[in-house]
């Protein structure tokens, strides 16, 4: 699953008949209806770093105003392509600013709705039984033969990643042995599994790998653009008022708290 699979290329004839199936998907795929959410349900599509907080919120949430809470866990960047082809979403709640910037800029959400409500840390992890690390600058050992990352064209913490190891002067060396996930969960999983040497994760994700990961070290704030986590509710919700009560939760001392308990850092 992780090793580099060859390209494999089909001859002009097959490709014609590969390309013309594929829009022929594409066309019926877009005369189909969006699936509506139930009139007492809302949609959130959030960055997956957040599952274990907003999960807590939800279910507060979820007791005090009756409105049932659905939850699209995943890539921002993936999550962001979703929205943009017309996904069923009331509220967007990014792991980076990028993803939310470029929802903005096609007018997809509503701009007095949008907050910076949390940060996050970059941090290095392996498997107790890893090679010996200390710092980043560490990944060029010959023992760390595959180091997993969040893919940086989807995950902001892959981009984060990216930018650190460019400023670090290490991308180079070690760009033969990245392992790219499709979120940082992923990440986690690779290295609880010990099925890679190292991984770059958030803070947050580290300690919901318990006693099966070590964090090495942090990465230097200033290797890296700042990693704030923007909310806001989607241009076309229909749910506007439950959408805001739940931005509310997440902005208030409750939600706060909350979020911190898992790891995340408050906004100075």
């Amino acid at each position: 699953m992780m090793r580099n699979e060859p390209r494999r290329y089909l001859a002009p004839a097959a490709l014609a008949l590969a390309l013309s199936g594929t829009l022929a998907l594409v066309v019926l795929s877009g005369c189909r209806p969006k699936a509506p959410a139930a009139a007492n349900e809302l949609v959130v599509s959030a960055a997956v770093s957040l599952k274990d907080a907003f999960n807590e919120m939800a279910r507060i949430q979820e007791q005090r105003t009756g409105v049932k809470i659905r939850f699209n866990f995943g890539a921002s960047g993936a999550l962001q392509k979703q929205i943009e082809a017309g996904a069923p979403a009331d509220i967007f709640a990014s792991a980076g600013a990028k993803q939310m910037d470029e929802l903005a800029a096609k007018n997809l959400i509503i701009p007095a709705s949008r907050k910076d409500f949390v940060r996050n840390v970059l941090v290095l992890i392996q498997p107790p039984n890893g090679p010996p690390l200390s710092s980043f600058t560490d990944l060029t050992k010959p023992e760390v033969k595959k180091l997993a990352i969040g893919n940086p064209r989807t995950v902001p913490a892959g981009q984060y990643t990216e930018q650190t190891f460019t400023k670090l002067k290490l991308l180079p060396e070690i760009q033969a042995r990245l392992i790219y996930a499709e979120d940082v969960r992923q990440v986690l999983d690779y290295v609880v599994r010990g099925e890679v040497d190292a991984g770059v994760v958030y803070s947050s994700d580290a300690l919901t790998g318990g006693g099966h990961v070590r964090i090495v070290a942090r990465a230097p704030e200033e290797a890296h653009d700042p990693i704030l986590y923007p909310i806001a509710i989607v241009r076309e919700s229909q749910r506007a008022d439950p959408a805001q009560k739940f931005i509310d939760l997440v902005l208030s001392q409750e939600g706060q708290n909350i979020l911190a308990k898992y790891g995340f850092v408050a906004i100075k």
